[in-house]
């Protein structure tokens, strides 16, 4: 009944081109990581309502990923797969502020061995080594700094971020005694009013001004620029115009069961979520549950949520622009994703803490400007695909080896155009929900903080997710494709439940960390470092 669920190890498909380039042509690198962007929500997508004109002609000019998954939630472990490459359970940078262990390579680290400047504009949500930081340091006092390795451009979650707001008040703006007020609506309507930051001065067009002027700065030189947008994450409030860019009635509605209830039944971890996540998380001074949230309210947020993309990409129209008149197009690789998804109203929720495809599935776009990686322009992908797949792919395209610790596999093999045989039948990702200083989830549910984790395994007909304390669900997405009902418990779907949980107990052998099983000691030759 499982046949899709066979285990993937990424060390038996290697994959490199460069031998075949010209490597002397300039190889740079544009990645764009948006916060909170759901998957399914581009036009390429099947979102035709969406009015994304620069996103849809990089679909149209290079590949999109349908099956793209995060590989974590939320934004800091999400990252932190994301830059080194490695699963939640290798990087154990399991929720946001719990430190990353320094010993651990990433992009930046290993592209710096090659001659670049790994630039960073926006944010890695990354707490510091305590081990190696002092424990006065500033990075201790926010939600997260700069991962090693990065030279921070302009950062957005400085303390108080300080970087945005200065800059705000240096162009004339009045900056509210609480900064974070400039998101509150200008004329009081909560869900449908205009941010009170006007849109020529909104954290988006904060973070292209800065990307816009390192890109001034290095035009002549190859560069590798991470850009940070912020939005769509909350608060939903977009400002004028985009605040009317999409009719909340003229929109799909959001996909739940008929009550909340219904939804909570489905597992314990369901029910306490429901029964503690507000609406002041997503809009600022909002009073109540998401859970009791009206369809109209629900519309008005997801309207004002799409604004916000629509915004982002007008950005990312400048920053294409700008590449295209310096004659910088043709030598960039150009990578556009997220770190993690959005429930928008599905199931009830808003936010990314939970098992839903809503929560982790991710857009990818890399327009590849190779001539090789001309016949698949405009293509979409159907494998499954990880965010940890982003680093030995950047590392393949600047020339650089891709460390043996690396869980991801380099993605070029699909931008050429070659079979990608064999491959992974499924995606995996994590949650870890232990207690942090405003969630309470795992003592509620009785749970030790090393008990409040979850995996999943998604694969095209099943999708199984095993808690560490908690029964398991399982859905049977040939029936229920919207994930409504966990048949984790029925007798029928015994053997599928068996199946799933072998094979995520085999992916998770395979991917053991192994930063020095590659070596071997040996009485004639010394060190050996094996295949």
């Amino acid at each position: 009944m499982c046949t899709d669920l066979a285990v993937f190890v990424g060390a038996v498909v290697p994959f490199s081109a460069t031998d075949a380039w010209d490597m002397s042509m300039p190889r740079n690198v544009l990645m764009i990581v948006v916060d909170q962007w759901r998957g399914d929500f581009l036009p390429a997508m099947g979102a035709d309502w969406l009015d994304l004109p620069n996103l849809q002609q990089l679909c149209a000019e290079g590949v999109t990923f349908g099956r793209h998954f995060a590989q974590a939630t939320p934004c800091g472990p999400a990252r932190s797969s994301l830059l080194t490459g490695l699963y939640l359970m290798n990087h154990r940078h399991v929720r946001n502020t719990v430190p990353l262990d320094n010993r651990h390579t990433n992009l930046a680290r290993e592209v710096r061995k090659h001659g670049y400047e790994p630039a960073l504009v926006g944010y890695t949500d990354t707490t510091p080594d305590p081990r190696i930081t002092p424990p006065g340091d500033p990075e201790f006092r926010v939600l997260g700094g700069t991962m090693p390795g990065w030279v921070p451009v302009a950062t957005y979650i400085d303390p108080g971020r300080l970087g945005y707001f200065s800059w705000l008040a240096a162009r004339g703006f009045d900056v509210p005694a609480d900064p974070k007020d400039v998101w509150l609506p200008r004329d009081g309507e909560l869900f449908r009013g205009p941010a009170a930051v006007p849109a020529e001065h909104s954290d988006t067009a904060w973070s292209a001004e800065m990307a816009l002027s390192y890109l001034h700065q290095r035009a002549d030189q190859k560069w590798l620029l991470h850009v940070g947008f912020l939005r769509p994450h909350p608060p939903f409030i977009a400002p004028a115009p985009y605040h009317r860019a999409y009719q909340p009635d003229a929109l799909p509605g959001s996909q739940r069961a008929e009550h909340w209830q219904d939804e909570a039944q489905q597992h314990p971890f369901m029910a306490e979520v429901l029964a503690r996540t507000p609406v002041s998380d997503y809009v600022r001074g909002a009073p109540g549950l998401v859970r009791d949230l009206s369809e109209a309210d629900i519309q008005a947020m997801r309207a004002a949520y799409f604004g916000l993309m629509t915004e982002v990409d007008h950005h990312l129209g400048r920053l294409f622009d700008f590449l295209k008149a310096q004659g910088l197009w043709d030598d960039t690789l150009i990578v556009f994703t997220s770190d993690h998804g959005e429930h928008l109203g599905d199931h009830y929720l808003f936010g990314k803490h939970t098992f839903y495809d809503q929560s982790f599935r991710i857009p990818l776009i890399i327009r590849d400007p190779s001539k090789s990686a001309d016949t698949t322009r405009g293509t979409i992908v159907r494998e499954f695909t990880e965010s940890v797949d982003l680093m030995p792919t950047i590392l393949d395209w600047v020339g650089a080896d891709i460390p043996r610790t690396c869980d991801g596999v380099n993605l070029r093999q699909f931008l050429e155009g070659q079979a990608a045989n064999p491959w992974r039948a499924e995606a995996h990702f994590e949650y870890d929900f232990r207690d942090t200083v405003d969630d309470r989830t795992a003592s509620a549910l009785g749970l030790s903080n090393d008990q409040a984790n979850l995996c999943a395994l998604r694969g095209p007909r099943f999708k199984y997710v095993h808690f560490a304390n908690l029964p398991p669900i399982l859905f049977d997405l040939a029936d229920d494709p919207d994930e409504m009902r966990n048949v984790a418990g029925e007798p029928a779907m015994a053997v599928a439940a068996l199946e799933c949980s072998q094979a995520m107990l085999s992916w998770r052998l395979s991917f053991a960390e192994r930063t020095l099983t590659g070596y071997r000691a040996s009485a004639e030759h010394g060190l050996i470092e094996m295949p």
